[in-house]
């Protein structure tokens, strides 16, 4: 339609006018009359509460239109080791990677771009990390997180900052924060306290050909970080093996009897053959203990015939020792009384006393003598 149109712009606004699709200006807030005529005339609007202004003519006016973007935009140009920190009102709600052109509306918020050069230093600075780690409370976060590392290293570990592939140094318990830009950067955490390594359901042969299973546990630590890490890329898992090697090599060479006797000289075996392999890996051996030695099934049947016959010996040996003794008391009992009277009488005294406990009513008559004459009567030795 020709003519002249009404175009109002909202003071939370700004638009592109285009002509036959080249720009012509740029609307600010109010009312514009624009003439169409016998061009094709577009509008674009653009709301500032989204301060990015993503266009393809940015490049367009960032070359002819630098007035217009010195009123308008903030203007963001960065270099290929430069790091971006944009704050609205004060406040970081994004971080730009190197080689960022871009611009964002003046109006709404007071844009700011801080600019880092990260080409000489990999770390955050102290203020940008403590800011970055209280994110999660803010109700907005942070856009370009991806871009950066941050780490925790809790108490009792240290943590192992490793850049493009080469272990740099051991970080202290804390926050930490690298810049991931132009390069790689990794934090492992190794805990330093005492650690345990279980080795269990280890199907082991005896000397004797007899299958056991064993289950043991170890305890190790961290005595040098840096040596284990450089030697080891899993010193856990390396830690996990050792004993299970020294375990094979104890039990391999004693017979089952032996095993079962001594448990602990297979703790000794192997925390010696451990410990001289582990010298010099930066990781020490506390401890190894075998929990429980597990035996087949048939073997448990045969162990417990053994034992059963080995007690019932056991058991016969005492028996017939204690009868021997009884008898060779009583043999030194006679001989004592053969000569002499009055131990005798004393034993028929105590005789009768025994059986006196067993009979719940006596009737005596003649005497006491009597009784002991008809009870017990002594005959003189044979000729």
């Amino acid at each position: 339609m020709l003519g002249f149109n009404r175009i109002t712009i909202k003071k939370s606004e700004r638009a592109l006018l285009l002509r036959n699709g080249d720009f012509e200006q740029l609307l600010g807030a109010g009312k514009h009359w624009v003439f169409s005529g016998l061009d094709k005339v577009q509008l674009e609007r653009f709301a500032l509460t989204q301060p990015a202004f993503e266009h393809e003519l940015t490049d367009y006016f960032l070359a002819q239109e630098p007035a217009l973007v010195e009123r308008e935009f903030v203007h963001v140009s960065l270099g290929e080791t430069e790091v971006g920190l944009r704050l609205e009102d004060g406040v970081l709600v994004q971080i730009l990677p190197p080689a960022t052109r871009k611009l964002y509306w003046r109006g709404l918020r007071a844009q700011r771009v801080d600019v880092i050069d990260v080409a000489s230093d990999a770390r955050l600075p102290a203020e940008l990390v403590s800011k970055l780690q209280s994110v999660a409370l803010r109700p907005r976060a942070v856009a370009g997180l991806d871009g950066v590392l941050l780490v925790q290293v809790p108490e009792f570990h240290v943590g192992v900052l490793t850049l493009q592939g080469q272990m740099q140094e051991l970080l202290a318990p804390g926050n930490h924060g690298f810049w991931r830009f132009n390069r790689q950067v990794a934090v492992t955490c190794v805990d330093l306290r005492s650690q345990i390594a279980e080795v269990s359901g280890q199907e082991i042969l005896t000397r004797d050909k007899v299958g056991l299973r064993l289950n043991m546990s170890a305890v190790w630590h961290f005595t040098d970080v840096r040596q284990a890490m450089a030697q080891m890329p899993k010193p856990a898992d390396h830690v996990y093996r050792e004993p299970q090697f020294g375990l094979r090599a104890a039990v391999g060479e004693q017979t089952l009897d032996a095993l079962l006797e001594n448990k602990s000289a297979i703790d000794q075996t192997v925390l010696a053959q451990v410990r001289e392999r582990l010298q010099g890996t930066g990781i020490a051996l506390e401890s190894v203990g075998v929990k429980d030695i597990i035996l087949p099934g048939e073997m448990k049947t045969i162990l417990a015939q053994v034992v059963e016959a080995e007690k019932s010996a056991q058991a016969n040996v005492i028996r017939r020792r204690e009868e021997t003794a009884a008898t060779r008391s009583l043999l030194n009992t006679a001989k004592v009384m053969e000569g002499n009277p009055v131990a005798l009488r004393m034993k028929e005294l105590e005789t009768l006393e025994r059986v006196a406990e067993r009979i719940d009513k006596i009737s005596v008559i003649g005497g006491l003598d009597q009784v002991l004459n008809g009870l017990v009567t002594l005959r003189p030795n044979a000729p």
